[in-house]
């Protein structure tokens, strides 16, 4: 095959040559130039156990004078590790836990600021802490065996580089650079881990620090060193901040000593709290995302990579891997403490160590997540489905911080599976575009040409396969199809090539047989269809990114390899019986999802999917992590969407109204509840909201014309639902489709098709007829148009008003 010859070195000249590189390579001088990646001159541990015990965050500062009156400052920072910045005191930025994660080795990326705001005449104080983050991490041993230590390419020491650049009024210009006159000493901050949390003594503040003639001759003088040896590039995606205060609960005692805190919902982030006591009095705050019957805090679903007994996490490790903070007192009296450099998942906070009974108004949940805009909407009449798209957009939110997670707690990995599983979900909710590119790169950088690694960044875990390292090219297709993202296909094109060249040699005779399955199926699902079905539909979408390049030859290559795998499945499950057990949910699901059986067997197989769901519990659905996706589509594709309407909007087990109905205010990773071993908060079966979009609201992509340029609105109306209300906003503009239910069976729809766009309208059997149509923009009525007797029209960019009836 001639797309074989495509190696991996011209892969990555292609990656590095083409697409956004090019504009962060002009900055990466201007930060790079004159300024040095400096640290502190404190060791690292040279045992593991030693990493357990004190080590205090740096604190750099670096005083300078201007003399000229400023008309704009820019400060360009980045970090190994996480940093905080301040300019006489006052906080840069509102982004936290800067810079996201990346393979250090590979790419850092660093954020500017407009800090002009914050300068003064004459003298000025430049402050930066240094936080671990992914850089520095703890040798836990998850599952008692990884160590991110070891796992990733790339650990060491926290460093920096900063440069803040000024440009006066009378044209002239000065740049404050790290270098080794920058002062440091040690601050409050003793240990900070992002998965266990931080200890923190203010006996240990150092006031006005950050502040200009602020006195740090005994301070010691920076070193040079700790460039971790990634290109410089600036961020382009949205950053991690801050995007919603919490206010408690409720707030009561369970036992003397202990004040549980309950926010009312389970998100990521950290908190601000009012703390009272006497000095050397340690305040300890303990989190989780459940509590016990008897009402104390149950952390378990939240422990960092199931460390749960003793000597499991390596030497020095806690026997359980729980997410503490400790706040030890300096000066008596009130202080706010808000911890940095770690975050937390939990709905339930455990205080011990406050006298007396905190007051609600002195704590505030913090929801920490990357900023992406969230413009979209989707609701209902069913206050059932509404409850259900609020806890999958929470759930959403709280696994994108930096990184697509899976469980932002116990793991906080970008698994390649629940990408696939999600990310048109995740793209009906929000804008996505930003964040899935920063996503590919980190892939980029994870990938290697000898087997599939399962995260990126990449963390030493390789047993998925690939169903988890095919997200690569999946979502890339993904983001031309809703987002147009022509120059993404063309950058990453030979990275394509060489990544098939690689599933080729992996799997000569195209079964995918090794890795994992449909993760959480209630029944088992062998890989061999999963992970070949996948193949397949990495096989398609070569075929439209070689149409797109103009390569002929490769279309050709990559049409002969989709029809041999897609024959090699329909033989193997579906032309003959299945032998053993299998979820026969996931099973027929997949088939139809991938369009592997022949369209004159189609009914055979929607029959087959009916009986598999009405035999299961509650007659429901019991598939996993990608059998869910599929099965959700195919039957409403093929079957009727009225037969999902009644499985989402149920309260029996299993199903999203089941975790609502046991109090759930995030989506579980599993269908059946658990209190000790899964996490409360897990994005892969969200993406029932993307059946929310497509199918209720009808708003639909039409890969022959990505990026919604012609789209589809397919609303469907099930009995039992009187109104949706929904809005996507499109590359052209906002989508509207809201439909309500009138008299006697008959329905407004109201739509929007922005500028620059045009829809195709199809209405279900039995609310096909249109008897109206009024342009809202016009405030006309429009001539009778082709179709709606059928209910199938096309509309231009406007605002209309379709009156319909039923066409019995």
């Amino acid at each position: 095959m001639d797309w074989i010859k495509y190696g991996w070195l011209l892969a990555v000249v292609a990656y590095g040559c083409n697409g956004k590189l090019g504009d962060s390579q002009e900055s990466v001088v201007s930060l790079e130039a004159g300024a040095i990646w400096i640290q502190d001159s404190r060791p690292l541990p040279d045992q593991d156990s030693l990493f357990y015990l004190d080590q205090p965050a740096p604190l750099f500062r670096k005083e300078f004078n201007s003399t000229e009156k400023i008309k704009e400052a820019m400060l360009l920072i980045t970090a190994a590790g996480y940093y905080q910045a301040w300019i006489n005191g006052n906080v840069v930025g509102k982004n936290v836990l800067d810079p996201v994660w990346t393979d250090y080795s590979k790419r850092i990326y660093y954020t500017e600021y407009d800090v002009t705001s914050l300068l003064n005449a004459g003298n000025n104080c430049l402050g930066v802490t240094l936080g671990n983050g992914f850089y520095n991490p703890l040798p836990l041993r998850k599952w008692g065996q990884r160590n991110l230590r070891t796992d990733l390419d790339k650990v060491g020491k926290p460093a920096f580089i900063a440069k803040l650049i000024l440009n006066f009024e009378n044209g002239s210009s000065q740049e404050i650079v790290t270098d080794t006159s920058w002062r440091f000493t040690y601050g409050p901050l003793l240990k900070n881990d992002v998965y266990i949390g931080v200890t923190y003594d203010a006996g240990n503040e150092i006031k006005g620090w950050q502040m200009p003639d602020f006195d740090a001759s005994s301070w010691d003088h920076s070193l040079q060193g700790g460039d971790p040896g990634g290109q410089l590039q600036k961020a382009f995606f949205p950053p991690i901040q801050v995007t919603q205060e919490i206010n408690p609960k409720t707030i009561y005692s369970p036992a003397p000593g202990i004040w549980m805190v309950d926010m009312g919902i389970n998100f990521t982030g950290t908190y601000r709290i009012k703390i009272n006591g006497q000095t050397g009095d340690t305040i300890s705050m303990r989190f989780g995302e459940r509590i016990y019957e008897d009402g104390t805090l149950n952390p378990m679903t939240a422990v960092a990579g199931q460390i749960k007994r003793k000597g499991m996490g390596g030497s020095g490790a806690p026997d359980i891997a729980w997410q503490e903070d400790h706040y030890i007192i300096g000066k008596p009296g009130e202080a706010w403490f808000t911890p940095e450099f770690t975050y937390h998942t939990y709905r339930y906070m455990e205080i011990r160590g406050l006298a007396s009974q905190p007051l609600q108004e002195d704590i505030r949940g913090l929801f920490i997540h990357s900023n992406v805009k969230s413009d979209n909407h989707f609701s209902t009449a069913s206050p059932l489905l509404n409850s259900i798209q609020e806890i999958t957009e929470r759930t959403f939110l709280a696994n994108l911080v930096g990184v697509q997670s899976d469980c932002p707690a116990r793991e906080k990995f970008g698994y390649g599976g629940d990408l696939n599983a999600t990310s048109e979900a995740f793209i009906y909710n929000f804008d996505m575009q930003a964040f899935y590119r920063k996503t590919l790169y980190d892939w980029m950088d994870a990938m290697n040409d000898t087997l599939f690694v399962d995260t990126a960044p990449f963390v030493g875990i390789n047993y998925c396969g690939l169903s988890w390292e095919s997200a690569f090219l999946i979502t890339q297709y993904y983001l031309y199809l809703y987002y147009g993202d022509l120059d993404l296909v063309k950058e990453l094109y030979a990275a394509d090539i060489q990544w098939m060249q690689k599933v080729a040699r992996i799997h000569p005779e195209g079964w995918v047989d090794e890795g994992l399955s449909d993760h959480e199926s209630l029944a088992p699902v062998p890989v061999k269809l999963t992970g070949t079905c996948h193949y397949l539909q990495c096989a398609r979408i070569m075929i439209s990114f070689a149409e797109l390049m103009g390569y002929e030859k490769n279309k050709e290559e990559f049409e002969n390899l989709a029809a041999r795998l897609q024959g090699m499945i329909r033989e193997e499950y579906w032309d003959k019986p299945v032998a053993g057990e299998i979820n026969r949910q996931t099973l027929f699901a997949t088939l139809l999802y991938h369009e592997v059986i022949p369209a004159d067997q189609v009914t055979a197989a929607v029959d087959s999917l009916r009986q598999a769901v009405a035999e299961a519990p509650s007659g429901h659905f019991i598939t996993g992590i990608f059998g869910t996706k599929y099965v959700l589509e195919a039957l409403s594709r093929y079957g009727s969407p009225q037969e999902v309407y009644d499985i989402v909007n149920s309260t029996a087990y299993p199903g999203w109204g089941y975790m609502i109905d046991q109090g759930a205010t995030t989506v579980w990773e599993t269908w059946k509840e658990s209190d000790n071993t899964f996490s409360n908060c897990h994005p892969m079966f969200g993406s029932v909201t993307e059946w929310f979009y497509r199918w209720l609201g009808g708003i639909q992509a039409d890969p022959g014309h990505p990026g919604f340029k012609t789209f589809v609105l397919a609303p469907y109306m099930p009995e039992g639902l009187d109104s949706v209300s929904c809005t996507y906003h499109a590359p052209h503009g906002p989508i509207t489709s809201k439909w309500q239910r009138e008299e006697g069976d008959h329905y407004r729809y109201e739509v929007s098709i922005p500028e620059g766009s045009s829809a195709q309208v199809i209405l279900p059997k039995g609310h096909a007829k249109i008897t109206r149509i009024r342009d809202l923009m016009g405030n006309k009525d429009l001539d009778r148009m082709e179709g709606m007797e059928t209910g199938r029209v096309k509309l231009t960019a406007g605002r209309y008003l379709l009156a319909i009836s039923p066409d019995h």
